[in-house]
């Protein structure tokens, strides 16, 4: 039987007496590109930060490539790539100078990532502004060196938070084709967003966080057979329980419209 890359078990977890968590569940396979959605204050980020190492606290087992990443080994990093919805890039630094540090803090020999940064670089259009400093990129041009940065080491496992941030459409349509290339060689694939109809095209499994509890899991198309629903946006609306949207849209803009 398959062994699951990831395996979260009863993992709970709670911030000054406030419960994020409430016993997650969860084994996730190679190969997965899993869409991990929910409102707000769902616990994603928590548990994507648990996952990542960067929160302790928890209860619960956290078991990583068949590794419990409580006995505090930090060796199983090396084979993870995260982009945070929310980075911070040393923006003195160049784009060839900070996929160089990271390269090197994975373990990747200064030449190979020289190498591999100026062609991956090339493919996202930005080899002539490889040796530009960070402060002079747009957003877009940002996020395109997060994601070269989150590869460059050939992980087996990523997490991706609102990776599309920014992209022009051409990108986003690159950058969804890259995702669907690497799951098929067998890279599994965290993929959190608010962009529902991006998660429901590139995701063939689907998990649902309300309220620090899992309220769904699975494709698209079964996700749709268990509810009335058509589209991914209504299937989280009516998951989650939020009906509102029309009448505050309403409201919002009559008082817009106010002179």
């Amino acid at each position: 039987m398959e062994k699951p890359i990831l395996s979260l078990e009863d993992v709970t977890m709670s911030f000054t007496n406030k419960m994020v968590l409430r016993a997650i569940n969860l084994d996730v396979y190679k190969g997965q590109i899993i869409g991990y959605i929910g409102p707000n204050g769902a616990g994603k980020s928590t548990t994507v930060k648990i996952m990542l190492g960067l929160i302790e606290g928890y209860h619960g087992n956290v078991t990583i490539f068949g590794n419990d990443i409580s006995d505090g080994k930090v060796d199983y990093k090396k084979h993870i790539g995260y982009v945070p919805e929310t980075a911070e890039l040393y923006d003195n630094l160049t784009a060839g100078e900070y996929l160089s540090f990271v390269g090197e803090l994975y373990g990747v020999p200064p030449e190979q990532v020289e190498s591999k940064a100026r062609r991956l670089m090339a493919k996202f259009g930005l080899e002539e502004v490889y040796h530009s400093r960070l402060s002079s990129y747009s957003k877009g041009m940002r996020q395109k060196v997060l994601l070269i940065s989150s590869l460059l080491h050939n992980p087996d496992l990523l997490f991706l938070d609102e990776p599309l941030s920014g992209l022009d459409a051409n990108s986003v349509m690159v950058v969804k084709e890259i995702l669907a290339q690497l799951a098929a060689q067998g890279k599994t694939i965290f993929y959190s967003s608010h962009i529902m109809e991006v998660v429901e095209k590139i995701s063939n499994r689907i998990v649902l966080l309300s309220e620090g509890q899992i309220i769904a899991d699975g494709s698209f198309d079964e996700l749709k057979e268990q509810n009335t629903e058509g589209t991914l946006e209504q299937i989280f609306n009516q998951l989650t329980g939020f009906h509102e949207h029309q009448e505050i849209a309403e409201e919002f803009v009559s008082i817009v419209q106010e002179v």
